[in-house]
């Protein structure tokens, strides 16, 4: 008879494996199995006598085993144990595994919602710049267009005067213009402190200045056109120009026949409207002020 390899798969320790039974075979099934693998693995039969020797071993404590009723009593219990060992690690294995995954969920809610509380701080900031940007445009518009409405009542007025014939003009198709004069040194290049653009600048205050001519051949000289008889007259009376080098200011053309009440009543309502400009300009500048505190606020509560 030919002689069979060993098979290593066979050396393992437990017992209805070594001899290839299930749990629930009965002592002639035990028995049975074992004089089959025995008389196949019989070391006389092998060529490797050694393992076959260990397995033949094997084969016979497995039989003493699983035929004595205690030892496989206590066996089955032993295996039923280390499978309730291995049942209770799978559970503990897949309840790690949950607690992992709803930590790991946690921890991604808890990033989005950080990025989508700073998208909202971003987008409030942003808010709050717009809103600085816009009243501060709307302050200035609102300047812009009650002084145009102030210029505009005295343009009115003056008109309203001079057809009534408080306020005339010696010449009434001609706008009215300003001889400036000054102190200056032939070879002063700084035209002793006046050039164009600082005599723009110093008179467009009391209104429209259209024109501002400086002499080239006379140094120290210029004329000013205005638009209003009013702004030149507001000129003549109140400029004075630098302190060291103060304006000699008189008419060229346009100057106004006013009587002295009419121009005491002229100038009264000239300051009267300065006024009323100055109080809607702060009226305007305590809401922007009080505009600023409440975004203010606004940040502080966002903050906390």
């Amino acid at each position: 008879m030919k002689r069979k390899r060993f098979d290593a798969t066979i050396l393992q320790q437990d017992p209805y494996l070594v001899l290839g039974v299930e749990p629930t075979a009965t002592a002639k099934e035990i028995k049975a199995a074992y004089r089959r693998r025995a008389l196949r693995y019989h070391p006389d039969k092998n060529t490797d006598k050694v393992k076959a020797a260990e397995l033949f071993h094997q084969l016979s404590q497995a039989l003493e085993v699983l035929t004595d009723a205690a030892a496989k009593a206590a066996y089955d219990q032993i295996c039923a144990a280390e499978k309730q060992a291995e049942e209770r690690n799978r559970k503990l294995d897949d309840k790690r595994k949950k607690i992992k995954l709803d930590l790991e969920e946690r921890e991604r809610r808890a990033e989005a919602q950080t990025q989508n509380e700073e998208q909202i701080t971003r987008t409030f900031e942003e808010a709050l710049t717009r809103l600085r940007e816009e009243g501060s445009r709307q302050l200035e518009e609102e300047q812009r267009l009650i002084k145009e409405q102030i210029q505009r009542e005295r343009e009115e007025q003056y008109y309203s005067h001079r057809n009534s014939g408080i306020g005339r003009c010696s010449r009434s198709n001609v706008t009215p213009k300003l001889k400036l004069k000054w102190k200056c040194e032939k070879d002063d290049g700084t035209n002793g402190g006046y050039c164009q653009e600082f005599i723009l600048q110093l008179l467009q205050k009391y209104g429209d200045v259209l024109n501002v001519i400086v002499s080239t051949k006379k140094q120290g000289s210029a004329v000013v056109e205005f638009a209003t008889v009013r702004a030149a007259a507001l000129a003549v009376k109140n400029e004075n120009g630098l302190s060291e080098n103060p304006l000699k200011i008189s008419w060229l053309e346009g100057q106004p026949e006013v009587d002295p009440a009419s121009e005491f009543t002229s100038t009264q309502g000239s300051l009267s409207n300065e006024r009323d400009y100055e109080s809607v300009v702060m009226m305007k500048m305590r809401q922007a002020a009080e505009r600023q505190r409440l975004i203010q606020q606004m940040q502080m509560e966002e903050e906390d």
